[in-house]
């Protein structure tokens, strides 16, 4: 149990740390020496969700999609330096895309311009996607987490599972999770 609560740890401060590093010129503490974490309260994946207008059904195929359209995919965010917007940034580098940034003041609306189709992709908390991937009105990709998150369509399919997996289309094992 000490592992995973480790992992926690350093994946929560390594994002403090990334954020304020860039938001601030001077902290004048150091978040691995003045600051011990307690518990971990949650842990939540985040789910790439697509409007059903584009064509990809797969990651690959949004990938590759956003090679042949640079610059022209629209990536809503939940706010500049939001978790969403991190991911969107860190998929964009991995994936070795371009797509353009659009920030919005929070989760609902860039999920709001999602579905009316101003916007095309959206690394979505789960909370606030599913019913809506469950609803046919957006389609999911994948999820961010190492853990598959199973959820099923309409017809029945297997929707998302973890995004490394389908990015580096190579199996992958959680720590401690079995599939």
């Amino acid at each position: 149990m000490a592992f995973h609560s480790s992992v926690f740890w350093r994946a929560d401060f390594s994002l403090i740390r990334t954020i304020n590093a860039t938001l601030y010129e001077r902290v004048n503490f150091n978040f691995i020496r003045d600051i011990a974490p307690i518990v971990c309260i949650f842990r939540t994946p985040l789910v790439i969700v697509i409007n059903p207008s584009l064509a990809a059904k797969t990651v690959p195929e949004f990938i590759t999609y956003a090679k042949a359209n640079p610059g022209r995919i629209n990536m809503a965010s939940a706010g500049i330096g939001s978790s969403s917007q991190l991911a969107g940034e860190l998929f964009k580098e991995m994936a070795g895309i371009d797509m353009t940034h659009i920030p919005y003041r929070g989760g609902d609306p860039a999920i709001v311009n999602l579905l009316g189709g101003h916007v095309d992709v959206f690394f979505s908390p789960m909370a606030i996607a599913v019913a809506h991937i469950r609803a046919s009105k957006l389609r999911a990709l994948a999820t961010t987490g190492a853990i598959r998150y199973v959820a099923r369509d309409p017809d029945g399919e297997r929707i998302c599972g973890g995004l490394r997996n389908k990015l580096l289309d190579r199996p992958r094992r959680a720590q401690g999770h079995s599939r």
